[in-house]
């Protein structure tokens, strides 16, 4: 046979093959829902040293969606929601709460200001094929937000933090914005600073580290979420690898 008629004949495999592995260089899919009344600008970090994803920041109008589709296999990060944005007289884009600070709407590798309610992720970790994940207020609460598996990951737990803490935030605890009603509530280690809310120094393990009345505060609120520290035991969820997830606003 000639040989370019055997190249030829190859030509809709290798299509096919280059197809799968372009597909298969995400292993998850990362969407995003706000069913808040307002307008949320989500953003998102990666861990470690590994690049950042195609979006780092973005605007979600009540009632719209979006989907970063090329997280990793084995992507380590963090996502979140800013809320009162707004582009400043010197042209800077600044957020009331979760700000992070780069000044646009995308983070470029910046992270959340605390307060914020963060959703956090660790696909397939050490090469277990299990993804781990979790919604933590350890940082915070600015907005209500839920953790989804879908596809493959379907049956897994959703984690929700629905409740609006900062209706019920200590006075101490509270960030109030320009109209006087408090818009995030900070965790008693921010606002407060001592090694007991932190678990840090002689605090700096599970055992030396209780909950405190200011972690239960959250906890009460959403009991599926991180409210302090060592809070693992009923707040960290694992999934079987690939799945992705839907991060939905106000649930």
């Amino acid at each position: 046979m000639d040989p370019r008629a055997s190249f030829y004949l190859l030509l809709p495999f290798l299509a096919l093959l280059a197809s799968m592995l372009a597909g298969g260089a995400g292993a998850a899919t990362l969407s995003f829902s706000n069913k808040c009344s307002y307008t949320v600008w989500p953003g998102t970090l990666t861990g470690g040293s590994s690049g950042q994803l195609s979006s780092t920041g973005f605007e979600l109008a009540t009632g719209a969606s979006f989907s970063i589709n090329d997280v990793p296999a084995t992507w380590s990060g963090r996502a979140w929601g800013r809320t009162g944005c707004a582009t400043d007289a010197s042209g800077k884009f600044v957020c009331a709460t979760a700000d992070c600070g780069s000044g646009q709407v995308s983070c470029n590798g910046a992270g959340a200001i605390p307060p914020a309610t963060l959703a956090e992720f660790t696909l397939a970790a050490a090469g277990s094929g299990q993804d781990s994940y979790d919604v933590s207020l350890v940082d915070g609460f600015n907005l209500p937000l839920s953790i989804t598996p879908q596809g493959s990951g379907s049956g897994c737990t959703a984690p929700s933090c629905a409740a609006n803490v900062n209706s019920v935030c200590p006075s101490e605890l509270a960030v109030k914005g320009s109209d006087g009603s408090v818009v995030a509530c900070k965790s008693a280690c921010l606002a407060l600073n001592q090694p007991q809310y932190c678990c840090t120094g002689a605090y700096g393990t599970s055992e030396t580290c209780p909950p405190t009345n200011y972690s239960m505060i959250f906890k009460d609120q959403c009991p599926q979420a991180y409210s302090y520290a060592y809070d693992d035991k009923t707040s960290l969820f694992s999934c079987a690898g690939g799945t992705s997830y839907l991060i939905t606003f106000c649930p």
